[in-house]
């Protein structure tokens, strides 16, 4: 079900409050939600020595947000010079920083060394040789090929950009421990948004199976595998939320399996990023418009620079008009931005009750790759993001951008290059 009954009690009765204080739209996250799915996933696998979640910075890279994960004792999943600043901003030490990059850079490789240093999950064997000061601690991201189907978001592995193949996995260690490696850890990302949990204890399943093979061939211990995120959330109504209890006593039975024919378990680490923070966030906007042509249209003053999935995607996020909850639907309107694209929608043709010019809006789920991926395409810019605290208050945690941010990157020293002159 979209937004919990315990986030839309909290909220609906003051969003328009919050709206008339600080203007939409905006998206707001609800600290307690956050904190209770924390401790959902810490419960549901301590049966597992060494279980961390690294929370997946892309998902929403607010460094207030990452300090109530840090407060939970979650680490960080990382995949650009930004996020690992974040994460440090924030005092997370080497082995609470998984930096899983692809195509990485020489001036990521140095920046990664950089204050401490963090784990480094390379995403192919190329890159062995590639990195400047070889770690004592390395991972490499799997990509099981043919071995596994993948979803419609992160798409067949055969196909994808990431990983080390299953042919090449026991070399790219091999060759890791001659450039120095001592420790060891496996990493997979296979799916996104996923809800039927057998998929995610497959992948579990499969982890362990590659860390045996290499363990046979080369003698290595892991000391610990990343079975990556992709835990989904239900967007749609009619939708079951993700069995966690059944996926983490499956899961656990593995690593006690694995631990009885090996004498060891490595550490189980995940990367959850929209399970943590998807269902706990709303895109908060107001009606400005209402256009009766071909279709009924419902303008709003948020556009897809806001919540982008529903063009990238054709995702569905749930609506609500505050204080219309329970009027019957009996409008079927397109619910678009003010984008000069004409899939600049939130909604389409989505059954509504009758909505008015001034009516608060809100849009589910904003809380995962929401913000996160805004842009300014069209002169359009960010909105401002706020906390919904566990005592009521509500805390500005990031400012809207301003036209003077649109124009900043203009303020540069002139520089005028000739090429091709001595």
């Amino acid at each position: 079900m979209p937004m919990s009954d315990s986030f839309k009690s909290r909220l609906f009765p003051v969003v328009k409050n919050i709206a008339a204080y600080y203007g939409t739209p905006f998206h707001i996250y609800d600290e307690s939600g956050i904190r209770a799915t924390g401790k959902r996933l810490k419960q549901a696998f301590a049966g597992i020595d060494g279980f961390r979640e690294y929370f997946a910075v892309k998902a929403l890279p607010n460094r207030r947000i990452m300090q109530l994960m840090k407060e939970m004792d979650f680490g960080f999943d990382c995949s650009s010079i930004p996020e690992l600043i974040l994460s440090r901003q924030l005092g997370a030490s080497r082995e609470e920083i998984m930096f899983t990059s692809n195509n990485t850079s020489h001036e990521e490789f140095l920046f990664a060394e950089r204050d401490g240093g963090c784990i480094l999950n390379l995403d192919d064997i190329s890159l062995i040789d590639k990195v400047p000061n070889f770690p004592e601690l390395i991972c490499f991201r799997y990509n099981p090929g043919p071995r596994r189907t993948g979803n419609v978001i992160i798409g067949n592995p055969v196909e994808a950009k990431y990983g080390v193949t299953h042919e090449q996995v026991v070399e790219a260690y091999r060759r890791a421990r001659d450039r120095g490696a001592k420790r060891f850890g496996l990493h997979t990302m296979v799916a996104s948004n996923e809800l039927d949990y057998t998929y995610i204890v497959e992948t579990a399943r499969m982890v362990l199976e590659v860390a045996d093979l290499v363990e046979k061939e080369l003698g290595i211990r892991f000391e610990f595998v990343n079975i990556g995120g992709g835990f989904g959330i239900p967007y749609k109504p009619e939708q079951q939320p993700l069995d966690l209890q059944s996926m983490a006593r499956d899961i656990t039975e593995l690593f006690a399996a694995f631990k009885t024919r090996h004498g060891y378990a490595p550490r189980m680490y995940m990367e959850s990023g929209r399970f943590m923070t998807g269902p706990h966030g709303a895109l908060v906007t107001t009606a400005i418009n209402a256009k009766d042509t071909y279709r009924k249209y419902i303008g709003l003053d948020a556009c897809m620079s806001s919540l982008m999935r529903p063009a990238l995607y054709g995702s569905y996020h749930h609506i609500d008009v505050i204080g219309k909850e329970n009027l019957p639907k009996t409008e079927v309107y397109d619910v678009v931005g003010s984008l000069c694209e004409n899939n600049d929608k939130f909604a389409i043709q989505r059954e509504l009750p009758p909505i008015a010019d001034g009516d608060t809006v809100v849009i589910h789920d904003s809380g995962a790759h929401g913000h996160a991926m805004g842009f300014q395409y069209n002169g359009r810019l960010r909105p401002k993001e706020l906390l919904l605290r566990e005592d009521g208050t509500v805390e500005l945690i990031r400012r809207a951008e301003t036209v003077e941010d649109y124009f900043a990157t203009y303020q540069f020293s002139p520089d005028l290059f000739r090429p091709g002159q001595n």
